[in-house]
């Protein structure tokens, strides 16, 4: 087995309007059931997850806040991965209007258009913030957090590599955890740009298009897709008489047939 988990996005990815629906509910549960690890990346925060989706034990772990925060829902164990911003940050933006306005673990949140604010708040206050955008919501987070950061944490703790990882989403946060997997998907509803840069787009939206793509990777492991997968692939050198670049597969090559055949070409 290739791939053996499927990293996914909840608003517009896995969830339509919020919520997630009884067939992909049950996807999950075959990717499951196939062996393979599940890991939610979401920039909700926790609290308001477990709101609206009380399906958390579904996934092995959950990446929050956009890479600010990791969850266990099996144990409800936390862990913090940055600072979060201080009160004066947070003053200031309610002293200005910002409405409305959340506070999680780490991140602070929005809609647009209070990124204005939030950037001139920054600036005002000499902070090392960042300003991340999903669709209208506006978050804001420590220099350097986002999704492919918790991610990698994540991947870690579970000892995964992002080789062996498949991931979906749908806006423009979600470009970052999307280049860190070996497979990247975007749903059919996502962002022009991110399904530019994907490896594959679903030809259906939301759940269906991750239900879709789930029993793809459990029947077949992906394979058809290979020949599309080539971001991760490693350079090797330059051809002498055409130039052409030599690339090693991460997945399914030996290395010594390789190295012999550039010995007898060149």
């Amino acid at each position: 087995m290739r791939y053996l988990a499927l990293a996914c996005d909840y608003d517009g990815t896995i969830a339509s309007a919020g919520s997630v629906d009884a067939p992909t509910l049950a996807a999950l549960e075959r990717l499951r059931a196939s062996g393979r690890k599940l890991i939610l990346v979401t920039g909700r925060e926790l609290d308001d997850l477990g709101r609206v989706f009380p399906h958390l034990t579904f996934f092995d772990l959950v990446v929050a806040e956009n890479g600010a925060l990791l969850y266990w829902p099996a144990t409800r164990a936390e862990q913090v991965l940055g600072e979060r911003p201080p009160d004066a940050f947070i003053t200031a933006l309610q002293q200005r209007g910002v409405v409305p306005l959340s506070c999680g673990r780490v991140i602070v949140a929005t809609w647009h258009p209070h990124e204005t604010t939030a950037v001139e708040v920054i600036r005002d206050l000499g902070l090392e913030l960042q300003v991340i955008f999903n669709k209208d919501a506006v978050m804001i987070l420590p220099s350097g957090v986002n999704k492919a950061t918790g991610l990698s944490v994540a991947l870690d703790s579970l000892g995964l590599s992002p080789h062996n990882v498949v991931g979906v989403g749908d806006a423009e946060n979600d470009h970052a955890f999307l280049s860190l997997c070996e497979c990247a998907v975007a749903v059919a509803n996502a962002l022009s740009m991110l399904q530019e840069h994907a490896d594959w787009t679903t030809p259906h939206d939301h759940g269906a298009g991750v239900s879709e793509f789930i029993d793809r990777m459990v029947s077949a492991d992906l394979a058809d897709l290979e020949p599309r997968l080539q971001r991760h692939h490693i350079l090797l050198g330059t051809r002498t008489d055409t130039k052409a670049e030599i690339f090693l597969k991460p997945y399914g090559v030996n290395v010594l047939p390789l190295q012999r055949h550039l010995c007898l070409t060149g």
